[in-house]
C-alpha cells in the first residue's frame, strides 16, 4: 500500500439510490478531478471555497457523464487528514462505476479496504481504537451497540487508555529517578508508594475488563441456539421473539431440517437465534445430518434456549439434550402449558434436577416476554447498559488489558518481595506496550492488515 498516492473508491453502497458518492483521498485530489469536472459556474475546483458543494457535470471527454455535486476538504482538517473530494452523483451501478473508472484513468488508485480510515490513523487524525469504532458503528444492529461504538469514535476508551499509560509513565519516572539520581531531591521511591500506585493502575485495568464481557455481547449479540426434541415448539418461540413467521411450523416431526437464523433486537441486545433440527434418532438421511448440525453448533452457543413438551412424557431424547449441554448458560423452558400435561412437577424437577424453568406457550405473545425478560436477567441483570460506563468490546483491547492486568499482579508481588526496583521497571514497560497496543501507539503492519480488512473498500 502505498500511501503517497491518491486513492479513489465508491463510498456508497452499490444499487439503485437517489445518491451515491465517489470518493478521492491524496496530494492529487482536486488536481484529478478538476480533468473530468466542469462547474456550471465554470471555475476549478481548485479555486472554490473548501467544504462548499459546487454544480457541475462529470466529463469523458467532451462527453456528458453525469449531472453532480463536487466538494473538496482540504487536509489536515478531513476524514483522512489528507486533500479529499466527494463527488455527489445519481445513484445506480453505471454512473458512479463510470465516473471512478475516469478517476483510475486520470491518476488515482483504487483504494484498498479500509484505506481512507487507515490514512486517517497513519495521519494522526484518530487513534487506533477509533479507527475500529469506525467499522462497528457501520456494523451496529441495535442503538445501544451503535452508541457503545459512537463514544469509542469521541474517545472515551482512548481516555481510559491514556489515564492508565500517564499512571504507568509517572510510576517508571520515580523509578528511575530514584536509580540514576539518588542523591537529588527526589521523590523517594518506597516500597509502600509504588505498590499504591501500582494498585490504582491495577484497578483502572480491571474496571475496564469489567465491562469487557457486556460490551463484547453488546457489539457481537449473544449467540442463542434453540434445542430441543422434534415438535416441541422450536420454530413457534423463534417466530414468537421475531413477530413474523421466519419458520414453517407444522404437526409433523422433522419438518425443520437445517438450521434457520436470524437476528433480534432485544431492547438494544442483540440476539443471533438459530433455530435447529429436533434432537432424536432417526432413520431419515437428511434429517440425521440437521441433527448433527445442531449438535456441533452447541460448542459456540453464548445461550442454549432448551425447549421440553408438557403434553408428552419425557424420554431418553430429552435426557440426551440435556447432557450435551452441560457447562452451557442454559434457559429452560417447559412449552404446552395451555395442553393437557403428561408430565408432573416431580418429573420435571428430577429431569432437570431441580434447575430453574419457565412454563408456558410460546404460542402466547404475552408469555414470550417471559422468555425475553429471563435472557435479559440472565446476562445484564435486566439492565442492558448504563450509559456512564466505558464499554470495551474489542476482542484485541481485551487481550491487551488481559496481558498488562497480568504483568502488574506479576509486579506487585515482585514489589512485596522488595526485589531490585530496575526488575520492576522493566515489568512497568511491558506493560505500558501492552496497553499501547490498543491505540496503536505501538503496533505493527499485520495487526493494521487485520483491523482495516473488516472494511468496505470506499471507507
Amino acid at each position: 500500500m502505498d500511501t503517497y498516492d491518491t486513492i479513489a473508491a465508491i463510498s456508497t453502497a452499490v444499487g439503485e439510490a437517489g445518491i451515491a458518492i465517489v470518493r478521492t483521498s491524496g496530494d492529487n485530489s482536486v488536481e484529478i478531478v478538476d480533468k473530468i469536472f466542469k462547474a456550471k459556474s465554470k471555475k476549478k475546483l481548485k479555486d472554490s471555497e473548501n467544504r462548499k458543494f459546487i454544480y457541475g457535470h462529470i466529463y469523458d471527454n467532451d462527453k456528458i457523464i453525469d449531472e453532480v455535486l463536487a466538494v473538496k476538504m482540504l487536509g489536515p482538517h478531513s476524514y483522512s487528514g489528507e486533500n479529499i473530494v466527494e463527488i455527489h452523483c445519481h445513484g445506480g451501478i453505471v454512473a458512479v462505476r463510470r465516473i471512478l473508472n475516469l478517476l483510475l484513468a486520470n491518476g488515482a488508485r483504487l483504494a484498498q479496504k479500509g484505506e481512507f480510515t487507515k490514512r486517517g490513523f497513519l495521519n494522526g487524525r484518530i487513534d487506533l481504537s477509533q479507527a475500529e469504532a469506525v467499522i462497528d458503528l457501520i456494523k451496529a444492529k441495535t442503538e445501544d451497540s451503535f452508541d457503545i461504538s459512537m463514544k469509542q469514535l469521541e474517545g472515551s476508551i482512548s481516555k481510559e487508555v491514556e489515564k492508565i499509560e500517564k499512571n504507568l509513565v509517572g510510576m517508571q519516572a520515580l523509578i528511575v529517578a530514584n536509580i540514576d539520581f539518588p542523591e537529588d531531591e527526589v521523590e523517594d521511591a518506597t516500597y509502600d508508594e509504588l505498590k499504591r500506585r501500582n494498585d490504582e493502575i491495577t484497578l483502572n485495568i480491571r474496571k475496564l475488563l469489567n465491562n469487557a464481557g457486556r460490551g463484547k455481547l453488546l457489539r457481537e449479540g449473544i449467540n442463542t441456539l434453540i434445542l430441543g426434541k422434534p415438535n416441541v415448539g422450536k420454530s413457534s418461540l423463534l417466530n414468537g421473539m421475531l413477530k413474523y413467521e421466519r419458520a414453517i411450523v407444522t404437526d409433523i416431526p422433522g419438518t425443520t431440517r437445517d438450521t434457520i437464523e436470524d437476528y433480534i433486537n432485544l431492547d438494544g441486545l442483540l440476539l443471533k437465534v438459530t433455530d435447529t433440527a429436533g434432537i432424536r434418532q432417526t432413520d431419515d438421511e437428511v434429517e440425521k445430518i440437521g441433527v448433527k448440525i445442531a449438535r456441533d453448533k452447541i460448542k459456540d452457543a453464548d445461550l442454549v434456549i432448551v425447549i421440553f413438551d408438557l403434553s408428552r412424557p419425557f424420554n431418553k431424547d430429552d435426557r440426551e439434550i440435556l447432557d450435551l449441554i452441560q457447562n452451557k448458560k442454559a434457559l429452560f423452558i417447559m412449552n404446552k402449558d395451555d395442553l393437557q400435561a403428561r408430565v408432573s412437577d416431580e418429573d420435571i424437577k428430577d429431569l432437570l434436577n431441580d434447575r430453574d424453568y419457565l412454563k408456558l406457550s410460546v404460542r402466547n405473545p404475552e408469555e414470550i416476554k417471559l422468555v425475553e425478560n429471563a435472557i435479559k436477567d440472565m446476562f445484564f441483570s435486566g439492565e442492558i447498559i448504563q450509559k456512564d460506563q466505558v464499554y470495551v468490546n474489542n476482542i484485541r483491547h481485551i487481550d491487551a488489558l488481559k496481558k498488562a492486568l497480568k504483568t502488574m499482579e506479576e509486579t506487585r508481588l515482585d514489589l512485596e518481595n522488595e526485589v531490585f526496583l530496575d526488575l520492576v521497571e522493566v515489568n512497568l514497560e511491558e506493560a505500558l506496550e501492552e496497553i499501547s497496543k490498543i491505540t496503536g501507539e505501538i503496533t505493527t503492519e499485520d495487526v493494521l492488515d487485520r483491523v482495516f480488512s473488516e472494511f468496505c473498500i470506499g471507507k
